[in-house]
């Protein structure tokens, strides 16, 4: 299984501003751009870590995810949350010819943990012998920073402002997530049972 990210978080998505202020960096100087760049960096590095560790898509954004079978011929679990559309379920061939699948053959169904694509009659779309599946979706809570759950974007600046701090930190002592964040990003995350169920 390969997830790709088709397109990614656009700058003017970003806090940038709100982060600044966050940190009390000052204002009204002849270079109060010149950190934007770093700034970003930190929050796009902020936001990886806790989508990764979460499973949660936070800005929009669209996704591919290429797969050798379905885990159930009915029903087939998608690996980030929430997804907001299937974009569209892709048939390929062992020689690389591609098919999309008939659209009234499946449909999404949502779950802010756990979204699935499901069969409309009973059966996902049967994949070519030796071939794989590719499913585009289109995945996160919205496309602005105020689409986020209000914990999530708070996580986001915390850790953001955590990279920041020990940017020139070279010591491992120093906790790649701290207590803070994981608190706050914990009920968000998927709980995976023994043989790949969840509570």
């Amino acid at each position: 299984m390969m997830l790709v990210e088709e397109t990614t978080v656009p700058t003017s998505a970003l806090p940038v501003a709100q982060f600044k202020d966050h940190l009390r960096l000052g204002s009204g100087f002849s270079d109060d751009g010149l950190q934007d760049p770093v700034l970003e960096s930190y929050l796009r590095a902020s936001m990886a870590a806790i989508e990764a560790r979460t499973g949660k898509i936070l800005i929009e954004r669209e996704f591919s995810w290429t797969l050798t079978a379905w885990r159930d011929g009915r029903r087939q679990p998608l690996p980030v949350a929430p997804v907001n559309a299937i974009t569209g379920v892709m048939l390929i061939d062992m020689n690389g010819d591609e098919t999309f699948a008939d659209g009234d053959a499946w449909y999404l169904e949502p779950d802010s943990q756990r979204p699935s694509l499901v069969g409309v009659h009973s059966c996902l779309p049967a994949l070519p012998v030796n071939g794989s599946v590719r499913v585009g979706m289109l995945a996160g809570f919205g496309p602005e920073w105020g689409d986020l759950p209000a914990d999530l974007a708070q996580a986001v600046m915390l850790l953001a402002s955590h990279y920041y701090e020990f940017r020139h930190d070279v010591m491992s002592g120093t906790p790649a997530m701290p207590f803070g964040v994981s608190a706050l990003i914990e009920r968000y995350r998927t709980v995976r049972l023994f043989m790949g169920g969840r509570v």
